[in-house]
């Protein structure tokens, strides 16, 4: 069974709740961390750092889905920290390829770009689905080394 950090800014409130729902259908572990108000006025850049701190934290043992307006802030936000592989995911295709080809261990979603059936659904296959070794692998290894030359760790 999986563990998802899930969070959201103001935006994306009643997503959130709709999302957490679904998974837990699904007997999936949730943990919320995101704003519980259309009036809460935190940052989703502060929430993206709270999900990628708990997923850090796990051993990268967990995942993640953040959303947002659009997912892109949450994704530009959360790919600063090192470990973290966030993709945009608004259809099948690029669900499917944020894991199978990138390894992604955090999903963006945006509530005012898809609909929540549609996000159901994508939610539904990202967690099914497992990176393999392969073709894509040299290229991730890629990614590390830049990590490795670019970012910090929490501590630092």
């Amino acid at each position: 069974m999986r563990d998802i950090v899930i969070g959201c800014d103001n935006a994306a409130v009643n997503y959130k709740k709709v999302i957490i729902q679904h998974l837990k259908s699904l007997g999936v572990n949730v943990e919320d961390v995101g704003c519980d108000s259309s009036d809460d006025p935190t940052f989703y850049p502060l929430i993206a750092k709270r999900v990628c701190k708990r997923i850090i934290e796990s051993g990268y043992k967990k995942k993640g889905i953040l959303i947002c307006g659009t997912g892109i802030g949450m994704a530009l936000t959360a790919n600063k920290f090192k470990g973290i592989r966030a993709a945009v995911c608004h259809d099948i295709f690029s669900t499917e390829r944020s894991v199978l080809s990138n390894n992604a261990n955090v999903m963006c979603m945006g509530e005012r770009v898809i609909g929540a059936e549609l996000a159901k659904r994508l939610v539904s296959e990202w967690i099914a689905l497992e990176y393999i070794d392969g073709a894509s692998t040299p290229k991730l290894e890629a990614i590390r080394d830049i990590e490795e030359e670019n970012y910090k760790t929490l501590e630092d």
